[in-house]
């Protein structure tokens, strides 16, 4: 089974910055898209930031100048760099990439156990 770790959430002060990771942490057999979506309480999950194995990204509007994705294609890895933090940022971030496991199975999304990322005073 893929398994999606992530790090780097916690506690920062508006205006702060921090920067989180998503491992996987079993082998796949290709990696289409990677991306960032986040879930604040009460909201529905959100699309933060992809990227593509090209390097190519997108950004929601919300986070566009602030936040920059990046991807390590070697170690499985993307990234999340999000600075000039605002308290509406605060929320539960997820990775998600889109794989096969095998040449012969279907794309599948695959989900990070998300971590909390708070923005307050």
């Amino acid at each position: 089974q893929v398994q999606l770790v992530e790090s780097g959430g916690g506690l920062v002060q508006p205006g702060g910055s921090l920067r989180l990771s998503c491992a996987a942490s079993e082998w796949i057999f290709n990696i289409y898209h990677m991306g960032w979506y986040r879930q604040a309480p009460g909201k529905q999950r959100e699309l933060v930031a992809t990227i593509t194995t090209a390097g190519s990204t997108n950004y929601s509007d919300s986070v566009k100048g602030r936040f920059t994705i990046s991807r390590d294609n070697a170690k499985n890895t993307v990234y999340l760099q999000m600075s000039s933090l605002k308290p509406e940022d605060t929320a539960v971030y997820y990775c998600k990439v889109r794989a096969r496991v095998r040449p012969t199975a279907a794309q599948l999304d695959y989900w990070g156990q998300g971590t909390q990322v708070t923005v307050s005073s």
